[in-house]
């Protein structure tokens, strides 16, 4: 079909040349005397039989170039073509204006010449202007409508509806487990760019970093496949910023949405943004038995601590334990009692001491 319609545009485009141009080519040669070449419709037909013959060499390079437009549109989000068209439109706009004005003050030649390259440059101008402004454009329209149309209430219910995940959360694994427990409500939102750096780990020479991302894009089929919540892609990128997180942190801000992460940087940028986040590192602490000074515990010592004399346990879940004077107790199991807790962002830290020591003093 669409060979057909190439054709048949080189036909009409023939045929429209061959009476423009040919007329020209027959006094050259001497031929404009005879009746019937020097006619607009035998122009016409001798036009379009030429380039309907160059079709045959040419179709197969206009189809290519025709499918590579396609689909370089379907590629790109939907923004960057709406603000995109908008500036080209706009810069056509100004374009026929000027072209208009200036009319008046220039040579017959130029008169020719100028709209064309008027056209050409402010519709260049305006596309390129209209997509990479969009963001901003974007944050214009949407201050007003929520200054003119949301309330207040509105505005605080929409957030966090979207839940971006970087890289590292996807990695981890454990979202996969949050989100078929139904604790994580709303819209997964997997950035493409989050998508390429996974693929670049998945693709690494080094087998750790590789075996790291080919589990990040199992843990992805299994959300997007297996689990009862709607997962979108976010195709768009943002070509000026080059770190992903910084990218992440944008996504963020224009959509209202929330970033799921378990980065501890990440987290803190994101909290000096003002951009909600979620660190399943602090869920997985919240959910964890609350241990108080006082307890008995059962563990096993087993390596040194960096002070001198401790013992180092962990609990099942990967606390770990750190033992005064339980440098003498490595490789066995032993009561301990807990004398402190230190809870971070990071994770959790036990220190305790063995009960054989209370005992004895």
């Amino acid at each position: 079909m669409l060979t057909r319609i190439v054709q048949i545009c080189f036909l009409l485009v023939g045929g429209t040349l061959g009476v423009l141009f040919l007329p020209f080519l027959y006094s050259v040669v001497n031929l404009d005397q005879v009746a019937i070449i020097d006619n607009p419709y035998v122009s016409a037909i001798l036009g379009a039989i030429i380039f309907y013959l160059i079709t045959f060499w040419a179709v197969k390079y206009v189809i290519n170039f025709i499918k590579w437009i396609e689909e370089t549109l379907i590629k790109a989000p939907i923004l960057d073509l709406l603000f995109g068209t908008i500036g080209l439109v706009l810069g056509l706009i100004i374009a026929f204006f000027l072209g208009s004005a200036l009319s008046t003050f220039l040579f017959p030649v130029l008169n020719e010449i100028a709209p064309i390259i008027l056209t050409l440059l402010f519709g260049y101008l305006g596309f390129q202007v209209g997509f990479k402004k969009r963001d901003e454009m974007l944050n214009v329209f949407q201050n007003r409508g929520a200054k003119k149309k949301i309330p207040e209430d509105g505005l605080q219910k929409n957030i966090g509806q979207l839940k971006i995940l970087d890289t590292s959360v996807i990695i981890d694994g454990r979202i996969a487990d949050i989100c078929q427990t139904g604790f994580l409500e709303g819209i997964i939102v997997i950035p493409q760019f989050v998508l390429e750096e996974l693929q670049h780990i998945a693709d690494s020479s080094d087998v750790l970093k590789r075996n790291r991302g080919r589990r990040g894009l199992d843990i992805l089929n299994k959300i997007q496949k297996e689990l009862p919540i709607k997962v979108e892609i976010y195709e768009g990128d943002f070509e000026d910023i080059q770190e992903v997180d910084s990218k992440l942190v944008k996504l963020a801000k224009l959509t209202n949405g929330t970033v799921v992460t378990n980065d501890y940087n990440l987290n803190k940028v994101c909290e000096l943004q003002q951009v909600h986040v979620l660190n399943i590192n602090d869920l997985a602490n919240a959910v964890k038995p609350v241990v108080l000074p006082g307890e008995e515990m059962v563990v096993q010592v087993i390596k040194d601590g960096k002070e001198h004399n401790q013992g180092i346990a962990y609990l099942d879940d990967g606390t770990m334990i750190v033992v005064e004077d339980g440098r003498n107790h490595i490789g066995k199991t032993i009561n301990v009692i807990v004398t402190s807790v230190l809870q971070t962002s990071a994770g959790r830290m036990i220190f305790a001491k063995p009960k054989v020591l209370e005992k004895a003093l």
